[in-house]
């Protein structure tokens, strides 16, 4: 079992991720939680978690960690020191414990910012550009507008969809479970929406032309 840290997981997004892990054969989730009081909602489900704060050092998180999820963000608050520098201080943690590999939840827009999103565009940009070369395997994760529909399981995947669209975030959370396998999307970014593939067979098939 390799585990796998999902920070941002107290999130809407998040706490889909580390359900889904905790389901899995394959993976065993570390929920990242920020507060004390956070800690409870996992552990009474038999789920580890440690502390970590996006805002500060971070170093401590990925220690004996085979793979990351980032699913955080600062809801629009906070998207220069959570969605961009904490996103860097993560995978500079991972890089430092040579982690095997990091998926990043960005979004739909940030290989070009503009709009009212701007600013949040430029921070998943950012922290993308970083990701890139930072050494670290990754996949980019870039869906549409996010809903909380229950999801169908099925997606339209393609490294630029060039059209709008949304996407279930139980769709995302399964996206982003899927590309954790090593040699899925590796290094790559891709956008996402819903569509008629299914997930796993839309993310396995993925080869930017």
């Amino acid at each position: 079992m390799e585990k796998v840290l999902v920070a941002g997981a107290t999130g809407t997004t998040g706490k889909k991720v580390v359900q889904l892990l905790n389901e899995s054969s394959k993976y065993e989730p570390v929920a990242m939680v920020r507060k004390e009081n956070q800690k409870a909602q996992f552990e009474s489900a038999g789920i580890k978690t440690v502390m970590g704060d996006l805002a500060n050092d971070v170093s401590n998180t990925t220690k004996g960690i085979h793979k990351v999820i980032f699913a955080a963000g600062s809801g629009g608050k906070d998207v220069v020191n959570i969605d961009q520098e904490g996103a860097k201080r993560l995978i500079d943690a991972s890089k430092k414990e040579r982690v095997n590999k990091f998926v990043m939840l960005s979004s739909m827009g940030a290989d070009n910012p503009q709009g009212e999103l701007k600013e949040y565009l430029q921070a998943k940009q950012n922290a993308d550009q970083y990701l890139d070369i930072s050494g670290v395997t990754f996949s980019i994760v870039r869906p549409g507008s996010l809903t909380n529909n229950e999801g169908i399981g099925k997606i339209k995947l393609q490294h630029k969809l060039n059209e709008q669209g949304e996407i279930s975030r139980w769709d995302v959370a399964r996206t982003l479970v899927n590309s954790l396998e090593d040699d899925v999307a590796k290094n790559q970014a891709f956008e996402i929406i819903s569509g008629e593939t299914n997930i796993e067979k839309a993310v396995n098939d993925f080869q930017v032309m």
